[in-house]
């Protein structure tokens, strides 16, 4: 009777482990150790691929700063002229180039001549030369974006700062989040802010490294807006000593290339620059400025988009004749590669954009939140595949679209690190754990670790 008994209890002690060694295998297939890598530690719902922030407010500094500004100003119908404002710079275009318009009028005179010919209209040459001339002019006035510099006189500096103030500063919080997340080790001395406007760029990044900023220059071509942004520094008052120190205003970039900033910021500017040539120069200026990190930020419009990426396309791909710092730019964000943007080569092209939820001024009729809806771009020196804290067969996708939480599955849209959109439907099952419960506790502009063989090519976006 012991013996059966002891055989029987031998039995169950090889069936348990039996059972533990198959539930650890299968364990193991589920999860591959890359998988828990990329983690580091961290729980699922603060993975190292969050980028978003909850909803922003501007410093209290600032907030009292711009109310007693208000306060002080006489502008009659301020919101209303402030929403105008908005939607005027949401609608903003680049000039039109010489050259398009010049494209456009000859084919627009060869089609009238064509037209002509065709109703065999017998006039004399000079005469229907001068009539297609004034139609060809006539349509162009149509048709052509009347773009403008603008110009902006301390009424006006008001006026921005009330349609402005609190989204820039939101956008530009969102994306100098992505530096201090990804790069925790990044202590900037030096900051240049270029089109300065308002000095949210001080504010945002002294948010972040204010231990460690001791030179800040703001250079804004308005004298009025470098008046006003000093003053909010100054909490309202143009006496006061300001809040933040150490910064310097100025109308044009130093001259000098071999002064270099850790940081160089340039917001909600390109789109004031004439031209294309000029853009061009200013990028090559401002790219030989950056030491470290060059962010630039744009509206989250097909225009804004687009400049983005001609303003990439410009630093990776034209070289200068010469350059103090050899080093070449890399994409940091928001780009998991440098091939062509996928969602300018789709069939109806598409922005490239990114929500930042926020609370404006505190005004009558304005709404408690409201949402920034912004694009950027951040070029670094270093290339982003040499920092430290990324597990190694593991690459990072961007969440370029909401994500639809469905019971045992996610709808991610991503931008992969193929130069590819791809719409990936997540599960435990095909996926591993770790991805799944990631994905769920991302949305739309976090990044998403991807194991390259579990990507279902099937599932592109057409």
């Amino acid at each position: 009777m012991a013996s059966r008994t002891y055989v029987k209890c031998v039995n169950c002690q090889r069936a348990n482990t039996l059972r533990i060694m198959y539930r650890g295998l299968c364990s193991a297939v589920a999860q591959p150790q890359s998988q828990a890598d990329f983690l580091n530690g961290a729980p699922h719902r603060k993975h190292p691929g969050l980028n978003n922030l909850k909803t922003l407010s501007i410093p209290e500094e600032l907030q009292r700063a711009a109310q007693a500004v208000i306060n002080d100003s006489e502008v009659t119908g301020l919101v209303d002229r402030a929403h105008s404002l908005t939607n005027f710079l949401w609608s903003r275009k680049r000039a039109p180039e010489d050259a398009f318009l010049r494209e456009r009028a000859m084919s627009l005179e060869k089609a009238l001549w064509k037209k002509a010919h065709e109703k065999g209209t017998v006039m004399d040459g000079d005469v229907l030369e001068t009539q297609i001339r004034k139609k060809v002019l006539s349509e162009l006035r149509k048709t052509t974006y009347r773009w403008r510099q603008m110009s902006y006189d301390e009424e006006l500096s008001v006026i921005y700062m009330t349609a402005r103030l609190a989204g820039g500063y939101a956008a530009l919080r969102r994306a100098l989040n992505e530096i201090r997340r990804r790069d925790p080790s990044f202590s900037p001395f030096s900051l240049l802010d270029f089109g300065s406007g308002l000095g949210t760029a001080v504010w945002a990044s002294h948010s972040y490294w204010g231990d460690t900023l001791k030179e800040m220059v703001c250079v804004d071509s308005s004298g009025p807006m470098n008046t006003l942004a000093e003053r909010l520094l100054r909490g309202g008052s143009e006496r006061a000593e300001p809040h933040i120190k150490q910064v310097y205003f100025r109308q044009f970039l130093p001259v000098s290339p071999k002064v270099q900033f850790d940081l160089v910021v340039s917001a909600f500017s390109l789109s004031e620059l004439p031209c294309q040539i000029e853009r061009e120069e200013t990028l090559f200026t401002l790219w030989r400025k950056t030491s470290s990190y060059l962010v630039l930020v744009e509206n989250g419009t097909k225009e804004g988009h687009q400049m983005l990426m001609d303003a990439r396309n410009t630093l990776l791909k034209k070289q200068e004749k010469s350059s103090q710092d050899p080093r070449r730019p890399f994409v940091f964000a928001p780009c998991p590669h440098e091939l062509t943007c996928p969602k300018l080569a789709q069939r109806l092209p598409t922005p490239c954009n990114f929500t930042q939820l926020y609370h404006p001024l505190q005004l009558p009729g304005v709404p408690d939140q409201q949402t920034e809806k912004f694009s950027y771009l951040i070029l670094s020196r270093t290339d982003p595949a040499d920092m430290q804290g990324r597990a190694e067969g593991v690459r990072w996708a961007r969440l370029t679209a909401p994500v639809l939480r469905r019971p045992r599955h996610v709808h991610c849209q991503m931008c992969s690190p193929s130069g590819e959109l791809q719409r990936l439907v997540v599960t435990s099952h095909r996926h591993g754990r770790d991805v799944y419960r990631c994905a769920r506790n991302s949305d739309w502009g976090d990044q998403l670790p991807i194991i390259q063989s579990e990507v279902d090519t099937n599932e592109d976006v057409d």
